[in-house]
């Protein structure tokens, strides 16, 4: 009977929005109480923002990756979910092969309740853009090697199986990315990101809802939000808004913001939570209803 009731449950997911600075250890104290919270909550799956241990420093963050990936599976572990650990820069491809050329792959994880780490993602599509503000110019291929490959994982939960397509934050601009994770299975979309407050704001929720349409899945927006001050003296802002959307492109969560504010002082926090569910029966009901990938002609 206890089975019968589990396995109907819907699946509940939390997209963290953080505002990292370049203090690691700040930031991970900040991430394993926005976990902690999360699962209080009753979260099963828990999705980081991009650059969630440092904005900024990457290949001194680069240097930690091993460490800091052990760390990320420890939360998972003593919590109990599923977290996708949004991304960090990583030295090395897959293969374990240093990345050339003095870059960086950016690498998005999942890692399983007992701590295993169950995918690894290297972000496909690197931010290239001429943007309005401070920075002015964005060239991520500058200090990353593109990845290669696609992945869809898969998490198990409330006696159910559930796939899991993997993006990160540029990807979103990209709808044959997701179409590609749906024929390969996916039924959620996690989209780690940092976009930039003026993309963001032009942007974000659109691509949000374009991709849970090109792919009938629910997609996972867990961002960086505010002010980002780095140790030259230098700034970033994010644009935040993190969102949970479902597969027919309505919104079910959002944080409408890009700062983190408590109502008082002492309730203000480095993180916020944007929590949702999934009903697997419903949207396979509603990808029934619209069978558009029964009628898609082009890939």
């Amino acid at each position: 009977m206890i089975n019968e009731i589990t396995k109907n449950k819907p699946l509940t997911v939390a997209a963290i929005q953080m505002s990292s600075q370049q203090d690691i250890e700040a930031n991970l104290a900040d991430i394993r109480a926005a976990i902690r919270e999360a699962s209080k909550q009753g979260a099963q799956l828990v999705v980081l923002p991009e650059n969630c241990c440092s904005m900024g420093r990457q290949f001194a963050t680069a240097e930690r990756f091993d460490e800091l990936s052990d760390a990320m599976a420890e939360y998972a572990r003593a919590f109990g979910i599923y977290l996708l650990a949004g991304s960090l820069p990583c030295p090395y491809r897959p293969d374990g092969v240093i990345v050339p050329d003095g870059r960086l792959r950016q690498v998005s994880q999942l890692f399983a309740p007992d701590g295993t780490r169950v995918a690894r993602y290297d972000k496909i599509h690197l931010f290239t853009a001429i943007v309005a503000d401070k920075q002015g110019s964005y060239n991520e291929a500058a200090t990353f090697e593109p990845g290669m490959q696609t992945v869809v994982t898969t998490l198990e939960a409330n006696d159910a199986v559930y796939q899991l397509g993997m993006m990160v934050c540029f990807d979103l601009r990209f709808p044959a990315l997701a179409q590609r994770l749906r024929q390969a299975g996916a039924e959620l979309i996690s989209a780690p990101s940092a976009f930039t407050y003026l993309t963001g704001q032009a942007h974000w929720s659109l691509l949000l809802r374009a991709r849970a349409l090109d792919s009938q899945c629910m997609v996972i927006g867990a961002a960086q939000g505010g002010e980002h001050i780095y140790k030259n003296g230098d700034s970033r802002q994010t644009w935040g808004h993190s969102t949970i959307t479902a597969y027919d492109g309505t919104i079910i969560n959002s944080y409408e913001d890009s700062e983190l504010k408590g109502s008082t002082t002492k309730d203000q926090k480095n993180y916020t939570l944007v929590l949702a569910t999934l009903d697997k029966a419903a949207q396979v009901q509603g990808r029934q209803k619209m069978p558009i990938f029964d009628c898609h002609r082009l890939a």
